[in-house]
């Protein structure tokens, strides 16, 4: 069985910044560069037929970027406690209607649709229920923004589990047709 997900990388200057920022929230769970990528979809676990279907799927989608940027930051929240800390991606709309081919293109091979909102970020810390607070954080990086940044394909991840997080192997590479 097989933990997919299909995400873009920013560039290393890119991810370079964000990593400056994570400081300042006691007991967060850090991201490390490896783990840091802008989700499109979020697929999970799927046997390998099906994670074959997937790629070919994927390799059929048509669509471009226009540069992106960092934009702001926040926090996901389960039963309004802070599980996550993030930091935004502009603009949302480009990124939200090729989440919308991507979702499209799993449902024509039978996954279930996205069932949450889609809102492009880039993951920065896990909270669990000990850390925090984190005010002070989004109130430090509220208008946190970085250059903009060319995106020239997205990747297909296989997500491993483990005690120390969660860490990403790039299983297939799929071009970008420009803006």
């Amino acid at each position: 069985m097989h933990r997919l997900f299909v995400a873009l990388r920013p560039p290393a200057p890119i991810r370079d910044l964000l990593i400056d920022v994570m400081d300042g929230v006691e007991d967060a769970r850090w991201q490390d560069d490896d783990q840091l990528h802008i989700t499109l979809r979020f697929i999970g676990t799927v046997d390998s037929h099906t994670g074959e279907n997937v790629a070919a799927a994927l390799s059929a989608i048509r669509a471009g970027l226009p540069p992106l940027r960092i934009a702001g930051c926040g926090t996901f929240e389960t039963k309004g406690r802070p599980n996550a800390l993030w930091a935004g991606v502009a603009p949302r709309d480009p990124l939200a209607a090729l989440h919308r081919k991507i979702d499209r293109a799993l449902i024509a091979i039978g996954l279930e649709p996205e069932h949450r909102a889609y809102i492009p970020h880039v993951t920065l810390a896990r909270l669990a229920g000990s850390a925090g607070p984190v005010d002070a954080f989004l109130a430090r990086h509220a208008a946190l923004t970085s250059p903009e940044f060319a995106v020239s394909h997205m990747t297909l991840y296989e997500s491993h589990l483990g005690h120390g997080g969660a860490s990403y192997e790039p299983v297939a590479r799929f071009a970008l047709t420009g803006s």
